[in-house]
C-alpha cells in the first residue's frame, strides 16, 4: 500500500507542478465562471466549483505532506552523510532533528554564540558578498 501511494503522490505532485496543470486550472474556473448566465448563477452551479476546489484542495494537502516529507528525509540524509565524511564535522549532529523544538533552539544558540557575536557575523557575511 506504502508503495503504491508513494507513486501515484509522486506522479501526481510532479504533474500539478507544472504550468499546464496552472493553465487546466485557470481554464477550468473561466469556463466556470463563463457558465454562470446559462445557468442563471444558480446554487447547484456555485456548489459544483465550490465541491470540486474543496475535494482537490483536501487530497492535494496529502499529496504535498508526502513529498515534503521524502524531500525533508532525503535532505537530512545527504546532510548526515556529509557531516560523516568530513574530518572535522562533529558526528553528534546526524539525527538531531529528531529532537525537540527546545533542544534544537539550544543547539542553533550555543552555535550562533560560537560563530562569533552579530557584528562579526554581519562583517564575514559583507566579505564574502563583496567576493561575488
Amino acid at each position: 500500500m506504502n508503495y503504491f501511494f508513494e507513486q501515484i503522490a509522486s506522479k501526481v505532485s510532479s504533474a500539478t507542478g507544472r504550468p499546464i496543470a496552472f493553465i487546466l486550472a485557470m481554464t477550468t474556473i473561466i469556463v466556470w465562471g463563463l457558465s454562470g448566465p446559462i445557468f442563471q448563477w444558480s446554487d447547484t452551479w456555485q456548489l459544483v466549483i465550490n465541491t470540486g476546489t474543496t475535494i482537490v484542495t483536501f487530497l492535494m494537502v496529502f499529496l504535498i505532506q508526502n513529498a515534503q516529507n521524502r524531500d525533508g528525509c532525503a535532505i537530512q540524509a545527504k546532510l548526515d552523510e556529509l557531516i560523516r565524511a568530513v574530518g572535522h564535522a562533529r558526528n553528534e549532529f546526524i539525527g538531531i532533528e529528531h529532537l525537540s523544538e527546545k533542544e534544537l533552539n539550544g543547539i542553533r544558540q550555543t552555535l550562533e554564540k560560537a560563530g562569533g557575536d552579530d557584528a562579526v557575523r554581519h562583517a564575514a557575511i559583507l566579505r564574502m558578498l563583496e567576493r561575488r
